[in-house]
């Protein structure tokens, strides 16, 4: 089972990484976890063409794909863009958190997969900070002000985090009532479902727009063998009470163009990563939070 996020294909050199894509081997499902891009076609683009090469891929939303942005002609928003982009899945045949949750016969043994929507309630809040009010009003301060503000609506919620806590009641019914516990799932979200990861990020403000605490426990009260998530553009792997948590995510052009310089790395950047079975060992004795490795 593979995994890619944060394709961002409205970027040419991003583009041209999914168009090169390989096909996956026979068996090989695609995890693909969220932020394929802003523009409705862009994203139907994208998944059509990797519909084409995996057996089955497996869709979650980041927040570019909920934008309402103006150089859209899709002009939904909220709920009802959200909808629209599900029923686009579901016409090429790729899996989303409406439908019921997949078993991957691998041979490791079936695992779950729970594709997740669930965004954020800015509850990861900055230092100093007890309140949305007073988290958001640092960030202004600082200029660390996510897109999201101007482009992801709610509605008809009445705020975003009123739209995060819907999913979150809806999603934890959903995963208490239909995983079977003794079979290991694996979680995919955009967001990462704690907040750890967020603490290496270079401006911390920005992890008020990376999730929500009532997530917190959801790896330890499942039997969960892998989270994956993207958004934060930081490829890596962590461990949290002894569960993998993979970032997978390509990020913008300077981003992984940057990796790739500063790791040495002469391999195609942007391809996807094996999430399960994992390449990378448990282990025991590493500490929760420790980086096992960084990916180009």
């Amino acid at each position: 089972m593979l995994a890619i996020s944060d394709l961002h294909v409205g970027y040419a050199r991003n583009r041209a990484l999914v168009e090169q894509f390989p096909a996956g081997a026979r068996g090989d499902w695609l995890i693909v976890a969220g932020d394929v891009g802003e523009r409705f076609a862009d994203i139907e683009w994208a998944l059509g063409l990797l519909a084409g090469r995996y057996e089955r891929v497996v869709w979650v939303p980041g927040n570019h794909e909920l934008w309402s942005h103006r150089t859209d002609p899709l002009t939904a928003r909220g709920e009802e863009r959200y909808q629209l982009l599900v029923r686009m899945c579901r016409r090429l045949g790729v899996v989303t958190p409406e439908d019921p949750y997949p078993t991957w016969a691998g041979p490791a043994g079936p695992v779950t997969v729970a594709p997740l929507f669930i965004g954020y309630d800015y509850s990861f809040l900055p230092e100093g900070a007890t309140t949305k009010e007073e988290g958001l009003a640092e960030a202004v301060r600082t200029g660390i002000v996510c897109t999201d503000e101007r482009h992801l609506y709610p509605d008809p919620y009445p705020s975003r985090e009123d739209w995060c806590w819907a999913r979150v009641a809806l999603t934890e019914s959903r995963l208490a009532a239909e995983l079977d516990p003794a079979r290991p799932t694996v979680l995919v979200n955009h967001y990462p479902l704690i907040r750890e990861p967020t603490r290496i990020l270079r401006y911390p403000q920005f992890a008020q727009w990376c999730g929500t605490v009532k997530t917190a426990d959801w790896h330890t009260r499942f039997n969960v063998a892998a989270v994956v998530y993207g958004h934060l553009h930081i490829p890596r792997v962590t461990w949290h009470d002894g569960v993998r948590f993979e970032e997978v995510s390509i990020g913008y052009p300077r981003e992984w163009e940057r990796r790739r310089a500063r790791f040495g790395s002469t391999r195609q950047p942007g391809l996807p990563w094996r999430v399960w079975p994992a390449l990378t060992p448990a282990t025991t004795s590493m500490p929760p939070g420790a980086p096992v490795g960084l990916r180009g």
